[in-house]
């Protein structure tokens, strides 16, 4: 698992460095973590409504920007050390309910909208399936990780987490295309839901054995 622990690494320093300089500023102003999440989920919700109402490059930024909300939160609570187990939980909820209403957004585009490109290759019908396994698979990477630490199994491995989501999905809507971007996605967010899997099985088959 060295890679993941490399990669692991990088996300968070990356993390760091494009967060640090505003979270500093926000420190000095009244505002909560728990502010900022409510700002993020606020912005997925706009980010929903945008895309279906067909307003997708526009819709890339605003998840962008979202998606950088949802990055500051953690890191101001760390920062005015306002971190609490009620916060972690508010930020889970929204980061689900949040993504689940941006497929909602892009079921509605693939079901009244224009047409997308791949329609015809694969038709509507199944890219709209689609969007019905990305809402089983999306959170499915999130929640065995909170399953795993509810163990007591720290489990941050796994080649994709929501942030590349987030980015991934920007970028379909900037070049517009939803279908194929959502496959890759779904395809990428099982695998680190196995690699995930695996890891928790390896740590508490080791925590069974040195218990014994």
């Amino acid at each position: 698992m060295r890679p993941m622990a490399g990669l692991n690494g990088a996300r968070k320093k990356l993390s760091y460095y494009l967060t640090m300089p505003v979270v500093h500023l926000l420190a000095k102003t009244p505002a909560t973590p728990n502010a900022i999440s409510v700002a993020g989920f606020l912005l997925s919700v706009v980010t929903g409504i945008l895309i279906a109402l067909g307003y997708q490059f526009i819709a890339g930024f605003v998840i962008l920007l979202g998606g950088y909300f949802d990055l500051l939160d953690g890191a101001l609570a760390r920062q005015k050390g306002q971190a609490t187990k009620f916060g972690g939980v508010l930020d889970d909820t929204f980061d689900r309910v949040s993504e689940s209403i941006i497929l909602l957004g892009i079921l509605f585009l693939f079901l009244f909208g224009t047409e997308q490109p791949f329609f015809s290759l694969i038709g509507r019908q199944w890219a709209i399936f689609l969007v019905g396994i990305a809402l089983l698979s999306f959170p499915l990477v999130s929640h065995i990780r909170a399953k795993a630490e509810a163990l007591g199994v720290e489990c941050t491995v796994g080649i994709f987490t929501r942030t590349e989501r987030v980015i991934l999905l920007a970028l379909g809507l900037w070049i517009n295309q939803l279908v194929i971007i959502l496959a890759i996605i779904i395809l990428l967010s099982l695998v680190s839901a196995g690699q995930r899997l695996i890891y928790t099985w390896q740590i508490t088959k080791n925590q069974a054995k040195l218990g014994r």
